[in-house]
């Protein structure tokens, strides 16, 4: 869990101005900053115009705590300035710290996996020898009854189609297609392309 703490900067004060002219021009930023310099000539300031907040940087602790003591909530250019000790705050670590081992299971592909998982074993493939059996014994032209029918459901029964070619099966052999002859596929008849000959043209736009 981090925690959240701030700290007081006693070399740094921050200006709220909401006169604007601070921001852009050299003569405002001048007599602003002729206030400060009094207290200490090594101040630095740094503009946020879009803010309207300067940073005071102060080399002596003292001199901040007296500069803010004398102007805080005085008059600058017919409007009141604001000064407060600039704050940091700090969460937690300095450090990015890692996610739980206990959340790493839901990245994708996973880091590790969580505590207590184990491969599953795949399951042995359950094979039907009696419904191999009634297949093998099935024959053309022949039905047979897969489920009684009851009296809130119909039965289900398969009927045994014949060869088209009248044989007893339904798939006969390699050898025995080569031996007979396939018949012939029928053949597609384009449309012939009318005859065009140069002088019917020139008759008809005649």
């Amino acid at each position: 869990m981090h925690i959240k703490t701030t700290k007081c900067n006693r070399f740094c004060l921050v200006a709220a101005v909401t006169h604007q002219e601070v921001f852009g021009r050299p003569e405002a930023q001048a007599s602003f900053e002729s206030l400060f310099r009094s207290f200490d000539p090594e101040v630095r300031f740094q503009y946020f115009k879009s803010f309207r907040r300067v940073r005071i940087s102060f080399s002596d602790a003292l001199a901040a705590a007296e500069a803010r003591l004398r102007l805080h909530k005085t008059d600058f250019s017919g409007k009141e300035m604001r000064l407060y000790f600039a704050q940091s705050v700090h969460i937690g670590s300095p450090r990015l710290e890692p996610p739980k081992p206990d959340k790493q299971f839901l990245i994708s592909p996973p880091a590790s996996p969580p505590v207590g998982w184990a491969q599953s074993q795949d399951a042995m493939p359950v094979v039907n020898y009696d419904l191999l059996c009634a297949i093998s014994k099935l024959g053309p032209g022949d039905k047979y009854e897969l489920q009684t029918a009851t009296p809130t459901t119909p039965s289900v029964v398969v009927h045994v189609c014949d060869d088209e070619r009248g044989g007893v099966n339904s798939a006969p052999d390699d050898s025995d297609q080569d031996d007979k002859p396939r018949p012939l596929r029928q053949k597609i008849v384009q449309t012939r392309r009318p005859d065009y000959s140069p002088g019917e043209e020139e008759e008809e736009e005649q």
